[in-house]
């Protein structure tokens, strides 16, 4: 997954000193400059707009509350949000028509219900690209009734995700919607408990993605759809590391619920293997919805079962 190695360099050497401008947080459409992210939310009144974040590593956080807006990086990967989540949540909580994140960086949080999240999408699409989630508790958050669009492409999640800190887990991504999500291109690795990819959605597609297990700890599924679903799973490689909570499956379907239809899910073309030490012999999908998957060709290592009914 070379793409995705540009931007952790940028974010890596993108300097952890104060914010290169006294108005870093621009209002594309008016030209306006503000000092705090909020302060630009507000002053677009609801309406749509592009708020452009200058390079630098930014203490704060914000709270969308109408309109489509853009956050978007001038430099991708320069832009830090560190250590701060609003109302307890996330450092951007997305309560709008829509909205973008383009080339961020969101590290270090944490909150005492153990979700600290990146981005806590509580209404709206949302299309996530370029950017990066890192040492955190959770990455992404949300849960909608509404059928939303939610996209993800181009992004690193890495040290993600809890079991330790509180009753419930948190994941790298755990989302809920009765629309339609779509993960492409994306980097996952180095979790720190909980899955991957937890998704409560009727549809989706998970495509030319990486999740690499092998420096994972306390970490369950790859890919959980707990309550079923279709759509695409394929062009993925899968790393399961030794170091497993569960080890039993690297995709699993309708381990809690039979709420959406599974018949049809179209698991194709990925690869999977054991990191060094995982001795175990896990199911590459493992499905309780008893219902008739499309499987195609999938490459799978030694000691990787093709599938598992429950």
């Amino acid at each position: 997954m070379r793409f995705a190695l540009p931007l952790i360099a940028l974010a890596l050497a993108a300097p952890a000193a104060a914010q290169q401008s006294s108005t870093p947080f621009v209002v594309q459409e008016t030209g306006q400059g503000f000092a705090q992210l909020d302060d630009a939310l507000m002053s677009i009144r609801g309406q749509d707009a592009t708020i452009l974040i200058a390079p630098g590593t930014y203490r704060q956080c914000a709270i969308q509350q109408a309109g489509r807006i853009t956050f978007k990086a001038v430099q991708p990967g320069s832009v830090i949000f560190d250590g701060v989540a609003c109302e307890g949540k996330a450092v951007l909580v997305l309560r709008g028509e829509g909205s973008v994140v383009d080339g961020i960086v969101f590290r270090n949080i944490r909150v005492p219900d153990g979700n600290g999240a990146g981005i806590r999408i509580e209404l709206g699409d949302l299309t996530v690209r370029n950017s990066m989630f890192l040492d955190s508790q959770e990455g992404i958050l949300g849960a909608q009734e509404a059928p939303r669009a939610i996209g993800i492409d181009r992004s690193t999640f890495a040290g993600l995700g809890q079991c330790d800190e509180t009753p419930d887990c948190a994941h790298s991504i755990y989302l809920a919607t009765t629309g339609v999500v779509t993960i492409t291109r994306s980097r996952f690795e180095r979790g720190r408990g909980g899955h991957y990819v937890k998704l409560r959605v009727p549809r989706v597609s998970i495509t030319d993605n990486s999740f690499d297990d092998s420096r994972g700890t306390k970490t369950n599924y790859m890919i959980e759809l707990p309550e079923g679903g279709t759509g695409l799973i394929a062009g993925n490689t899968f790393v399961q590391g030794p170091q497993k909570e569960n080890w039993t499956g690297f995709i699993v379907i309708a381990a809690e619920a039979r709420k959406y239809r599974s018949a049809g899910l179209r698991v194709e073309g990925n690869t999977a293997s054991l990191a060094p030490g995982q001795t175990k012999s896990p199911a590459f999908v493992a499905d309780i919805s008893h219902e008739q998957l499309a499987l195609g060709a999938n490459t799978l290592g030694a000691g990787v079962r093709a599938f598992e009914r429950r």
